[in-house]
């Protein structure tokens, strides 16, 4: 175990923490004896990943446990079809470990910096006609809880808790090892395509029940969408090629992007002209590689978000929605708006549960105000029903929360046996789960 003392940031640089110290374990009992010296201590005790959230989930000023010690695969089990994984341990170094051994999530995010503990605390998804999030792949999880236990979950052992861990917040324990359902390695043909938001507004359910995996993106102050299709092919793997790749993943998602991003926040009246230019810049393309290959792109392009989790039956009229606030409105948003899909899943707190989802999410470039769209959008959102992302930027409380997650009790109650001195507890959980 080693020991920091320093101010974190997270990714965005929205969030700071300063905690009385800083550890990194190296396992479970470690772990343990960490959080029971906490307790005994009266300081609270959170684990961070890389900060990929946008929201305070994981600031703490008493202790922060740094996973990075807490890493690597321990077992594939080829029969079962699982891995076992340390709760610290990287996406991309799991895609990787996964990929050499001829195995593979059946579906991920789109970005694969954060750790697998903190992309699954809080409902990391990707999108999918039937497969659903990173944490819907959970098969089993090892939490540390506040007394400093280890306690082994899955569907047979401790279930009442692993229905609700696999989402946790923080709120229930540390997570500090996970077992993903895995399948042999596969390949997917990607379809990118620009389309008309009318286009894609109208054939939505279409595309949704055609294709394994849609998603696509409205350029705002634009009539210009650019819509990707994911579906399971026979091969043969077909990459893009290395200088075309460079050009659509680097030069103009990042490189071209970074740029037109910082002109807009400097002088936010040219934001339609680029937004006109950009949404045409993007051509079709068709590829085909492994999976993390293609659900996943480089962003390095610093953001904020906030997206919504809406009953996929109202997302056409959501969409509308907000394409009219947005061209009726003074606002000047340079970031594309997001839409992806998820079936429903039986997680307590997961965006889906219960439910086929549609998510609606907005950016705006890092350092831009964002308060009045988001308070907007977030009006909008609300009234359909929406479930904030447990990561990402949104104004609501325990009270709201409850009437749209029907196993919102359920889960307070698990938190109130395993942490009833809430020694997970910070002023994010406090307002979204209650005191």
């Amino acid at each position: 175990m080693s020991e920091q003392s320093s101010t974190w940031r997270n990714w965005a640089g929205n969030v700071t923490a300063r905690p009385v110290r800083s550890l990194t374990p190296s396992s479970a009992e470690e772990l343990a004896r960490i959080v029971a010296a906490a307790a005994e201590d009266g300081l609270t005790v959170k684990p961070v990943g890389t900060g990929h959230s946008f929201t305070a989930t994981a600031a703490t000023d008493g202790v922060l446990i740094r996973p990075d010690r807490l890493v690597g695969i321990r077992e594939i089990d080829r029969a079962a079809g699982t891995v076992t994984v340390g709760a610290g341990t990287p996406l991309k170094h799991l895609n990787q470990a996964l990929a050499a051994a001829g195995l593979s999530l059946t579906n991920m995010g789109d970005i694969m910096e954060q750790t697998v503990a903190g992309a699954t605390s809080t409902g990391t998804h990707g999108t999918g006609r039937e497969s659903a999030s990173i944490a819907a792949q959970i098969t089993a999880l090892e939490l540390v809880t506040a007394d400093g236990s280890i306690v082994n979950c899955s569907e047979k052992e401790n279930p009442e808790i692993f229905a609700a861990a696999r989402i946790g917040l923080g709120a229930l324990g540390v997570v500090s090892s996970l077992t993903f359902a895995v399948e042999p390695v596969f390949l997917l043909t990607a379809r990118e395509e620009p389309m008309r938001f009318d286009q894609v507004i109208a054939d939505f359910d279409q595309l949704v029940a055609e294709n394994e995996h849609f998603e696509f993106y409205w350029f705002p102050h634009t009539d210009n969408c650019n819509t990707k299709r994911n579906n399971r092919s026979a091969g043969p793997a077909s990459p893009p090629g290395r200088i075309s790749g460079w050009i659509e993943d680097e030069l103009l998602s990042n490189g071209a992007f970074q740029l037109a991003c910082s002109l807009g926040r400097a002088v936010p009246a040219t934001i339609p002209a680029i937004a006109g230019i950009s949404s045409r810049a993007l051509s079709a393309r068709t590829y085909t590689d492994i999976p993390y290959k293609v659900f996943t792109s480089p962003r390095r392009v610093r953001f904020i978000e906030m997206e919504y989790a809406l009953p996929r039956a109202v997302a056409v009229d959501a969409l509308r929605e907000l394409k009219s606030l947005v061209e009726h409105s003074d606002f000047r948003i340079s970031f594309p708006v997001e839409v992806r899909i998820a079936p429903a899943d039986d997680i307590a707190l997961s965006t889906a549960s219960g439910r086929d989802t549609a998510y609606i999410a907005v950016h705006l470039y890092r350092g831009t105000p964002h308060q009045g769209y988001f308070t907007e959008v977030e009006r909008i959102m609300t009234a359909h029903g929406g479930r904030p992302h447990w990561g990402k930027l949104h104004t609501r409380d325990a009270g709201y929360l409850a009437e749209v997650y029907p196993r919102f009790g359920e889960f307070t109650a698990l938190r109130d046996r395993l942490d009833p001195q809430r020694v997970f507890g910070n002023a994010y959980l406090r307002r979204v789960l209650g005191d």
